[in-house]
């Protein structure tokens, strides 16, 4: 179910920098849109940091020159350590498909999700009661983007995987961008909201986006996903079918 490509770290040196458009470029053999990952620059043989995050926003297979989108770097932001203002330059050394080994399920109920995990090996499931403490804390009984990416950046998770309508969704967990699209064959019998965890509650606020309980699980998950994958025509295809079909 799982590419071997979500299990691997890619590097490769930064070949061309542009400021002005916050972006740069390397050279990679083969590499999905809307992976995301981060440029390292060395100032010694024992001394690196990281500067930005990138998220690849297009790919040449003719070339294989891949175009990075340069963005902050806040994992590791804390008031007490110190702060760079080194700029990115040719020769730097970015790592995409960091954390792809780690990876949260997203399913309607608990036995798709043991289907799913068990005949799984190539990545180490987070169990989604820890998403359900994140969710608590922030008051969302319906999970919005800015949630999955907390929780990619609190349990070094690289992908989210959703389950919907026999279908295998693969996400970035930071572009939250559809990198792979899976036929699994499983028949669903019930549906527990937001997803299935071993939590029955999740507290919320009084109100505000994301305060209010999930009525249903497909229709969120697909808008969630299109929402960041305007282009995605695979995606919007399967989406309609489903609506079609919910009319019906």
């Amino acid at each position: 179910m799982v590419s071997s490509i979500f299990g691997s770290v890619l590097k490769s040196t930064i070949i061309s920098v542009d400021h002005e458009k916050n972006s740069a470029t390397i050279k990679v053999d083969k590499v999905n849109v809307g992976m995301s990952g981060f440029v390292v620059q060395k100032f010694t043989d024992e001394h690196a940091s990281i500067l930005k995050n990138v998220i690849v926003e297009s790919f040449d297979p003719q070339s294989k020159v891949a175009t990075l989108k340069l963005l902050k770097y806040n994992d590791l932001k804390h008031s007490a350590l110190p702060r760079g203002e080194w700029d990115v330059k040719v020769g730097d050394l970015v790592v995409l498909a960091f954390g792809y080994t780690r990876a949260v399920l997203i399913a309607p109920n608990e036995e798709i999700y043991h289907k799913i995990t068990r005949h799984t090996n190539s990545v180490q499931w987070i169990h989604p009661d820890i998403f359900v403490s994140i969710l608590s804390m922030e008051g969302h009984p319906t999970p919005l983007k800015k949630d999955f990416e907390k929780m990619s950046m609190t349990s070094g998770v690289g992908l989210f995987f959703f389950y919907l309508e026999q279908k295998l969704f693969t996400v970035d967990a930071r572009s939250f961008k559809v990198l792979n699209i899976s036929d699994v064959d499983l028949t669903q019998k019930s549906v527990k909201l937001p997803f299935f965890s071993r939590i029955d509650e999740i507290d919320s606020f009084w109100f505000g986006e994301g305060s209010s309980e999930l009525e249903s699980y497909e229709p969120h998950y697909y808008s969630l996903m299109i929402e960041h994958n305007p282009h995605n025509k695979e995606l919007k295809e399967l989406m309609k079918k489903f609506l079609e079909k919910d009319e019906e």
